[in-house]
């Protein structure tokens, strides 16, 4: 996989957590923000961190942002902000947008205006909590969409023993098997003869309704 260049607007808490988890994957990354201190704090954690405007199109041009793979529109408190950073930086010929959104109708406007994915990041770490609450075979849990998701479970006691083409997984909850872990080990994409025991943890896909039927099912 190439090697990509990342700006990040805006540095809350959102915007600092991706620009810095991705300097320490060694990506390249500028991170702007309008408050000098901000960008003081970060300034040893990212390649470059600069103080701007991010509704400026001279500064984000004089800046290069032109020349990045990827923008993270992290700002959060600032809507008119936000969608003017998504319009500039497509303007700027960025090719991929990720823009943060506040409500729903902030996501479908910054969704007109070129962004290419939109997320809502609290709403999506609400969602994987609260379906870890609901049910003790969750492990984890993340919503891909509104329809599907992928989900950690526990493997129950009658499944123990038994074979992948046995269980019929996915005729008989709507699930997918994806991965097996096994202690230390993982098991990607598995066989129909690979055997569950108790301990083992799934990682599964499927329909958001399937898999919450599967977590109300009575023991």
């Amino acid at each position: 996989m190439d090697k990509k260049d990342f700006v990040v607007f805006g540095l809350g808490k959102f915007g600092r957590s991706v620009a810095m988890t991705l300097a320490k994957n060694d990506c390249d990354v500028l991170a702007i923000d309008i408050k000098e201190d901000v960008v003081q704090e970060i300034a040893d954690k990212v390649t470059h961190a600069v103080q701007a405007d991010v509704t400026d199109q001279e500064a984000l041009h004089a800046l290069g942002v032109r020349n990045f793979d990827v923008a993270v529109i992290a700002i959060s408190n600032n809507m008119q902000a936000s969608i003017m950073a998504t319009i500039l930086a497509k303007e700027l010929g960025v090719p991929y947008v990720l823009a943060k959104a506040q409500n729903d109708i902030h996501k479908r406007v910054l969704e007109k205006v070129g962004a290419d994915v939109v997320v809502f990041p609290e709403r999506e770490i609400g969602v994987r909590i609260a379906n870890s609450l609901i049910s003790e075979r969750f492990v984890e849990y993340i919503e891909l969409s509104d329809d599907y998701s992928i989900a950690e479970i526990t493997c129950l006691e009658e499944w123990d023993s038994k074979s992948l083409i046995e269980l019929n997984m996915r005729a008989t909850y709507g699930m997918n098997v994806m991965a097996i872990r096994k202690g230390t080990d993982l098991v990607v994409t598995p066989g129909p003869n690979e055997i569950l025991y108790k301990d083992n943890i799934l990682v599964v896909i499927g329909r958001n309704d399937h898999i919450q039927k599967f977590s109300n099912r009575e023991e």
